[in-house]
């Protein structure tokens, strides 16, 4: 029996951005086990996938290397027929070093790409899509190149967030890990604006640290705009994402998780708007 193992310890949405992997695995051999590594906070993500066996959870804040070399110790306790490596970063590249297999394939930008039986390229510069390039990895398996990423909400998540789905609603995600991807506050306003009326509510998402930038644009009106930041798991959030006239997002986690669910999205890629933003002020100087 074929038994493979992922590893992939970035953020959420690189996570989510993995599951094509998985699935095209299991679709090619039903059989297989499938095992993967995640960061701690994303194992969630996963819960009843059904092509998935064992998930590994790097927990860094129990001290970073403590727990990478605790992860290994799990890991080889399998034996894999080919490891798939998705992280370019050294850590995951220590995770596949020590994996017990004799197929090891991964990009070609981790610092132990020399050691791996396969290695793929990996470039932002050439238009594919980060699904695309996941599945490169396994294009020697004839893996379909480009299929939607996966998540799988319970009946209790669907029944959990049942209460807000009473008229229409929008999903507005204004937060990010990454400063630069946020849309600007005052455009989030704009937003709601337009989208509020007697007819329909604005439910903000994000985790429990984005609680207090969501509370800021809730108190910026005096009703249909709820704050559910760090009140829904991540799947429970997929779940209302779903069913939502359309999600607005910046380019960050919960876009993947819209995509995910085949959710009707609109992406904010806030890097270009302050690009944009430079080119007119400088037009404007001239």
């Amino acid at each position: 029996m074929q038994r493979f193992l992922i590893i992939q310890t970035a953020f959420l949405g690189d996570v989510i951005l993995a599951t094509p992997v998985i699935s095209e695995l299991k679709r090619i051999y039903p059989e297989a086990m499938i095992d993967i590594v995640v960061r701690k906070g994303n194992e969630s993500l996963l819960n009843n996938n059904p092509m998935i066996g064992n998930v590994f959870v790097w927990n860094k804040t129990k001290g970073k290397y403590k727990s990478l070399f605790e992860t290994i110790k799990s890991i080889r306790k399998q034996t894999y027929t080919e490891v798939f490596t998705l992280q370019r970063f050294t850590n995951a590249g220590l995770m596949t070093f020590f994996a017990k297999s004799k197929r090891k394939i991964g990009f070609d930008k981790n610092a132990f790409s020399r050691m791996y039986t396969k290695t793929v390229p990996h470039s932002l510069l050439d238009g594919s899509h980060e699904v695309e390039r996941n599945l490169r990895l396994i294009e020697h398996h004839q893996a379909h190149p480009l299929i939607r990423p996966s998540l799988f909400p319970s009946f209790s998540d669907f029944k959990a967030v049942s209460k807000y789905k009473g008229k229409t609603y929008f999903c507005l995600a204004p937060a990010s890990v990454w400063e630069t991807k946020k849309l600007p506050f005052h455009q989030w306003i704009k937003l709601i604006k337009i989208l509020l009326n007697e007819d329909s509510k604005v439910y903000l998402l994000g985790g429990p640290n984005d609680f207090d930038l969501c509370k800021s644009l809730q108190n910026e009106f005096n009703g249909n705009v709820i704050n559910l930041a760090g009140k829904l798991s991540l799947l429970q959030s997929a779940a209302l994402m779903k069913d939502a006239k359309m999600n607005y997002v910046n380019d960050s986690g919960p876009l993947h998780i819209a995509s995910a669910m085949n959710a009707p999205t609109r992406a904010f890629f806030a890097q270009l708007f302050q690009v944009l933003v430079l080119v007119r002020s400088l037009k404007i100087l001239r």
